[in-house]
């Protein structure tokens, strides 16, 4: 284990093995960390916080602050970081705003520089989070979910499952699997994400039903309902009914659609 002379470390702490902490670092009682975590300067973890084995935090962030919400009352609430994580510079990330709750990564992510996870926001595994962008409380992403640098995402919002969000794009409706935001535009989607099903290993017959039931969604010109009910009598591919579980359990509806052609006009 490794603790600069002037780091503050509560005695109530629990550190891992090979954990090492740099200059300036303050790390709060009750909080977690696990083996072989890495702990830049001038980071600040406060209380409840739980970071897992192999995670890397650089300089200045700030894991466990109280939530940025007026309704807020002091209460136990909590932040989770899931294995493999890196947190790069300035990445702030605040504790659940009611008791019991929770703001979490899964494993593997990555989070660039002065990116904010509002309370109550939750990852899926292998989500990469680009320098800037701004989760609002209860954004919930999906695995292997892409958002691209100062995308700003509103409260509730949820992100499918290897969706990618294009630059500054502003997003208050959800965003189903698969697909790709336009950049600097609001709630617009221009197509799939194909390059990233490629990577995840999706197979080309997998690819192709999810390229059949976007088309069904947003070039039919059936509306959502009838689409869902398109789909369902259709289609069988567990990818298809993922998509269609999504939105059909959509609250503040899917974004729009918008073609390539049609946003360079």
């Amino acid at each position: 284990m490794q603790i600069h002379p002037t780091a503050i470390v509560d005695g109530k702490a629990e550190l891992g093995a090979d954990v090492s902490i740099g200059p300036y670092a303050v790390i709060d009682e009750a909080v977690q960390i696990g083996d072989k975590v890495k702990i830049g300067p001038h980071v600040v973890i406060h209380k409840h916080v739980f970071v897992a084995a192999g995670c890397t935090i650089h300089a200045h962030a700030v894991l466990g602050d109280l939530p940025q919400d007026l309704v807020y009352k002091d209460c136990v609430s909590r932040v989770d970081i899931g294995a493999g994580t890196t947190i790069r510079e300035g990445v702030t990330i605040h504790r659940g705003t009611k008791p019991e709750t929770i703001t979490e990564t899964g494993r593997d992510c990555y989070l660039m520089a002065y990116s904010h996870l509002a309370h109550n926001v939750k990852l899926g595994n292998n989500v990469i989070v680009c320098n800037g962008a701004l989760l609002a409380g209860y954004a919930d992403v999906g695995d292997r979910a892409f958002i691209s640098g100062n995308c700003v995402i509103h409260q509730f919002v949820r992100i499918g499952r290897l969706a990618m969000l294009g630059g500054g794009c502003g997003v208050s409706k959800d965003i189903p699997p698969f697909c790709i935001t336009r950049s600097v535009t609001p709630n617009q989607i221009m197509g799939l994400n194909v390059v990233g099903m490629r990577r995840a290993g999706l197979n080309a017959g997998e690819r192709l039903a999810v390229k059949r039931a976007f088309a069904v969604i947003y070039r039919s010109g059936l509306n959502v309902g009838q689409a869902v009910e398109k789909l369902k009598q259709d289609e069988k591919s567990p990818l298809v009914q993922e998509i269609i579980g999504f939105v059909e359990s959509s609250k503040r509806g899917i974004c729009g659609f918008v073609s390539a052609q049609e946003g360079e006009e």
